[in-house]
């Protein structure tokens, strides 16, 4: 026979558990924690995605360049290669990211040169937590700049006209063939 529990105990002790993860992960978090979780969640299912979010808040980061440079990898500025060496380790960066579930995606828009640039002074140095898959858009920032170079040449017409209702005020840009054509040969993600 079931014990009871008339005072509902187990679902307030739940209730404290789940509201010490989420304090903790706000903590963790350096008080910039925004979450939101529905009101129909279960609170078993709650309790468990707080239990992953402190987990993940307490993982070591470090950046995709210190995780290359542990691997081996010369990082030098791109000023320091010629074009033809500068193209060689664009690549080996690109197979090595690949070998740590790192993928890139439109960078069609940049010549080697500029992607290098790109990936080491800015890509390559954001926080992120090793061993997870990570899919890096390179058109995805939410600059304008970047807005600009998706609605050009990545953005198909669907995604044009949808852009266009939400902001009718934007200018959109002709589509154009991206300037070089390096996509179709990067490494895809694979999901295990």
């Amino acid at each position: 026979m079931p014990i009871r529990d008339p005072k509902n105990l187990k679902r307030v002790d739940r209730e404290i558990r789940i509201n010490e993860l989420k304090a903790q992960a706000e903590e963790l978090a350096g008080g910039k924690m925004h979450a939101w979780e529905s009101s129909d969640c279960p609170p078993g299912i709650a309790e468990q995605f707080w239990e992953h979010v402190v987990e993940f808040e307490k993982a070591p980061r470090n950046s995709h360049f210190q995780q290359l440079l542990d691997r081996g990898i010369d990082l030098p500025p791109s000023d320091e290669m010629t074009d033809k060496q500068l193209h060689a380790k664009l690549w080996e960066i690109i197979e090595a990211l690949a070998e740590m579930q790192v993928y890139l995606l439109s960078t069609n828009h940049f010549s080697d040169r500029e992607l290098y640039e790109n990936l080491w002074s800015d890509s390559l140095r954001e926080d992120t937590f090793p061993g997870m898959t990570c899919i890096l858009d390179l058109v995805s920032s939410g600059s304008d700049q970047d807005i600009e170079y998706w609605l050009k040449y990545y953005a198909d017409k669907e995604a044009r006209a949808r852009w266009q209702d939400d902001f009718p005020n934007d200018p959109i840009p002709p589509h154009e063939k991206p300037p070089y054509d390096r996509d179709r040969r990067l490494p895809k993600e694979t999901w295990k």
